[in-house]
């Protein structure tokens, strides 16, 4: 990791998190309350009420698990020694469906945004699946999320589908924007 301010987040992999047993509780604790912070704030990152640390931690160690077998990838990214946010997709388990994944989560620190943290978390994240022999990666985003769905066109991702007022969130409801980029028709 990089020392002191900088102004490009370092992007880490599943294996530098867990090479450091230190590196990866501290990465877990940091994760919570990224997420839940998010989450308290209304983001769209399908929970309604803040995670607990224990419901992080096992996502964590289901998809670095599955990081290991080469059926995900996780990034995290830090400025300087701050996590600052994260990210992670998970190959579809069916056989029929192996080719494909779904970007699971970008979640960014409200601090850092605006900073490229998105941007460069998504990208490392498109690169491992291009690189894992994924031919079409998929993520669902909610409608309101205009900066999310914004980054994701920008980085080459097509709409494919919307259900009009699909999330529930207490009394309001909103679309959930079903969005795709397929490497088989890039060279």
């Amino acid at each position: 990791m990089t020392s002191g301010a900088t102004t490009e987040p370092a992007i880490l992999d599943a294996m530098e998190l867990t090479s450091d047993p230190d590196l990866g509780a501290r990465f877990v604790e940091s994760a919570h309350r990224i997420l839940a912070d998010l989450v308290s704030g209304g983001a769209a990152l399908g929970w309604v009420e803040p995670p607990s640390r224990d419901e992080v931690a096992e996502l964590v160690g289901h998809v670095v698990s599955a990081a290991r077998s080469g059926d995900a990838a996780l990034r995290a990214a830090y400025l300087g020694h701050r996590l600052v946010g994260l990210g992670y997709w998970l190959r579809h388990a069916r056989p029929t469906h192996r080719p494909h994944a779904d970007l699971e989560k970008i979640a960014v620190d409200a601090a850092a945004h605006g900073r490229g943290v998105g941007r460069a978390l998504t990208a490392a994240l498109i690169a491992d699946a291009r690189e894992a022999g994924i031919e079409v990666l998929t993520l669902d985003a909610r409608g309101d999320n205009i900066n999310a769905l914004h980054l994701y066109r920008s980085l080459g991702f097509t709409e494919y589908g919307r259900l009009p007022d699909f999330v529930a969130v207490g009394e309001h409801r909103y679309d959930k924007v079903l969005c795709m980029l397929d490497f088989r028709r890039q060279s």
